[in-house]
């Protein structure tokens, strides 16, 4: 007998290298970082490199604390299954013009002008999950 609950929406956590992998085959996240008490999420495009992520996102760079997270997802709107992912760590602008200038290139922007900011996000944690439905998690 199957019901809804057979259905239902589950998550499962992903290790870190699979969390990694999918964060690198994404290009499209979102900057999240407390700004005077208050959460502050802006649009970003990233690329993974070296152990660090590349994010171009409408923020001012002097805004910025110390650390933020960054977070990418695939969910499909109909079934309601993909995937989350989560990095967090210590950021600092691209402040060297021929690298800054590197990933304007490569990055398409959300904001031209001083909002436009290059950032260097070194993660200390990478977690993720796979949203999917009971049936597939068994």
């Amino acid at each position: 007998m199957s019901t809804t609950l057979d259905n239902a929406p589950r998550m499962i956590e992903v290790s870190g290298a699979e969390a990694l992998w999918l964060l690198e085959g994404s290009s499209l996240g979102r900057l999240v970082y407390v700004q005077r008490e208050r959460a502050v999420i802006r649009p970003g495009r990233h690329l993974w490199g070296t152990g660090r992520l590349i994010v171009r996102a409408p923020a001012a760079a002097g805004a910025l604390p110390a650390a933020v997270s960054y977070q990418v997802d695939e969910v499909d709107a109909t079934t309601g299954e993909g995937w989350t992912v989560t990095a967090t760590g210590p950021v600092d602008a691209v402040t060297d013009p021929h690298e800054a200038a590197h990933y304007r290139r490569t990055l398409p922007g959300w904001a031209y002008g001083p909002h436009d900011t290059v950032l260097r996000l070194r993660p200390q944690t990478v977690s993720g999950f796979r949203l999917t439905t009971a049936k597939e998690s068994r």
